[in-house]
C-alpha cells in the first residue's frame, strides 16, 4: 500500500504531496512514518541549486546508510542526508550559532528538489549523496514557484513541514 506525505512552506501556505518510495528505500521509509510530523526552519541550498531543506533530530537510532542515492536529484526529489556536526559547521555555512548543526552530534537534512541541474557537491567536503525517499506527485509546480520566491525573497521565518497524509 502506498504512503504519502504532505509538505507545506507554512508561511506561503503553499503544499505539495509525496509518495514515499518503500521499495527503492525501505529502511528510510519505515523510520520516518512513525516520527511524522516534522518541521523546522527552511533553507535555501547554497551549492546543490534547486533545493529547499530544513534540519530535524534524527529519527532513527542509528545512520539509516544509503538508500537509493543520488548526487544529481531530479525535480519532485524528496531526500535525507545524514551530517555529523563536523559536516556543517554554523559559520561557513551561515547558521547562526543556535541553527544547523550547531551543538548536535548528528542532524538529519531532509530536502525537496524543484528544479532542474542539481548537482550534490559542496565545496568543503565533495560530493554529498542522498537517499531519495519520496517523490513529489501534485503539487510540484505550485511548491516550485514558492521555493523560488523563498530564494528571490528570502527564507526569514519560513518552514519546512512533512506531515502524514492518511
Amino acid at each position: 500500500m502506498d504512503r504519502f506525505i504532505e509538505i507545506s512552506l507554512t508561511k506561503r501556505r503553499v503544499s505539495c504531496v509525496a509518495r514515499l518510495l518503500t521499495d527503492e528505500a525501505p529502511r528510510t521509509c519505515e523510520a520516518i512514518w512513525p516520527a511524522l510530523p516534522l518541521e523546522g526552519d527552511a533553507y535555501h541550498a547554497k551549492y546543490a541549486r534547486n533545493e529547499l531543506y530544513t534540519f530535524v533530530d534524527p529519527f532513527a537510532d542509528a545512520d539509516l546508510g544509503l538508500e537509493n542515492p543520488t548526487i544529481t536529484p531530479i525535480p519532485g526529489d524528496v531526500c535525507s542526508f545524514n551530517f555529523a556536526a563536523a559536516q556543517l559547521p554554523s559559520r561557513s555555512y551561515g547558521y547562526g550559532e543556535e541553527e544547523g548543526a550547531a551543538g548536535r552530534a548528528r542532524v538529519v537534512d531532509i530536502a525537496i528538489f524543484y528544479g532542474r541541474n542539481n548537482l550534490l557537491l559542496n565545496a568543503d567536503i565533495g560530493f554529498v549523496p542522498a537517499t531519495v525517499f519520496g517523490t513529489i506527485v501534485d503539487g510540484l509546480s505550485e511548491m516550485a514557484a514558492a521555493c523560488n520566491d523563498v530564494w528571490r525573497a528570502g527564507a526569514v521565518g519560513e518552514r519546512l513541514a512533512f506531515r502524514r497524509v492518511d
